[in-house]
């Protein structure tokens, strides 16, 4: 009889350790210290045996299946082997039902990791050289090593999902909205977000600079503006809005337009391009294709509204979105002029020198 209470005294302590381990693992360290600083007692009380880490896991876990194991043998001594383990078996279901907590903490296992808190710390104290050694002991002949369990962007990608369904998130759903949107956007290539060259509207060289040209092209949606000579394929440099508005004298665009031209193909992705963009400190790329056949522009703002997955808005922008502009224009085209037209080849005017082109 008394092996019998012996057990069942000692797989209640094997109980206790078990609600101990899960009520500590409940809440992280980070999250206690973070509470202890802001003034909760009992945050403050339970952080002291938490900040140990993985040495209180292994007094706690070390600890229960000593008990466990002391608990078997009195009840295998008392009632044999089939009684004793049906017996602590039954023990450990119930415990496992009413005291070990699953989600949330329970009373009782709250009221018991705060009154073991103090004891538990002082004994961590005072164990962890002797902990560490083992530790040491253990890592020169085996490697430890703890993994995230995260392998691909996917699963990072998964892992903020569900933390903007978690009811007590701290992180607000735009900013969970922004590292999604800047996961995914090193796989994005510049076709995906350049405005086509069906929308993209030109200056030609020999405009004349005034109040006319200035209207037609604030009205526009953009602030800059590729320039051609005599032929729409053959750009020869680029018109930047506020520097027709500060022009103080008349004359034509080819006299204020900047001759630097840089160009980069539709197939680079565009964590590629912002490297381009912050490279050269330009602020509109030119996009050719394969055939090197300009197919439209890109601008660091759309880059950025694909990183952040928000549509930057400046003080010309007319269209929310130039490139179902461009996709609906293509099918009133293809409607109305069924036969597909060549696209002539790229041309570089001999005045502007020779173009950039990123590789």
């Amino acid at each position: 009889m008394l092996n019998i209470i012996l057990g069942v005294l000692l797989g209640v302590g094997a109980i206790a350790f078990w609600v101990l381990q899960r009520s500590y693992q409940h809440v992280p360290a980070h999250e206690l210290k973070r509470l202890a600083r802001s003034g909760d007692d009992v945050a403050r009380l339970l952080y002291r045996p938490v900040a140990y880490g993985s040495k209180l896991r292994f007094v706690l876990g070390g600890g229960g299946i000593l008990l466990l194991a002391l608990s078997l043998i009195c009840m295998v001594q008392a009632l044999g082997i089939l009684l004793g383990i049906l017996l602590l078996a039954l023990l450990l279901t119930v415990g496992a039902v009413v005291f070990v907590p699953s989600d949330e903490l329970t009373h009782t296992s709250l009221w018991l990791a705060k009154r073991s808190a103090p004891g538990l710390a002082w004994l961590l104290e005072r164990l962890h050289p002797v902990i560490d050694a083992l530790v040491r002991l253990v890592r020169r002949y085996r490697r430890v090593s703890v993994h995230t369990g995260l392998y691909e962007k996917s699963d990072v990608s998964a892992l903020l999902v569900r933390q903007r369904g978690q009811p007590d998130s701290r992180i607000s759903t735009s900013e969970i909205d922004l590292l999604l949107h800047s996961l995914s956007f090193g796989d994005r290539l510049v076709r995906d977000a350049m405005v086509p060259k069906r929308v993209v509207n030109l200056a030609a060289a020999g405009d004349a600079i005034g109040p006319v040209l200035m209207d037609e092209l604030s009205r526009s949606g953009h602030s800059r503006f590729p320039v051609y000579d005599q032929k729409r394929d053959n750009i020869v440099g680029i018109l930047h809005l506020h520097d027709l508005v500060a022009s103080k004298h008349t004359g034509t665009v080819a006299t204020i337009m900047r001759h630097k031209l840089t160009y980069v193909h539709e197939d680079f992705t565009l964590y590629q391009t912002l490297q381009a963009f912050l490279k050269t400190k330009q602020h509109l790329f030119l996009v050719v294709n394969t055939f090197e056949e300009l197919v439209g522009i890109i601008t660091i703002e759309d880059v950025l509204e694909q990183m952040i997955g928000r549509h930057i808005v400046d003080e010309f922008d007319r269209y929310d979105d130039m490139r179902a502009v461009a996709a609906a224009a293509a099918r009133k085209d293809h409607r109305d002029h069924p036969e597909p037209k060549a696209t002539p080849k790229l041309e570089t005017s001999a005045t502007t020198g020779a173009p950039e082109v990123i590789q």
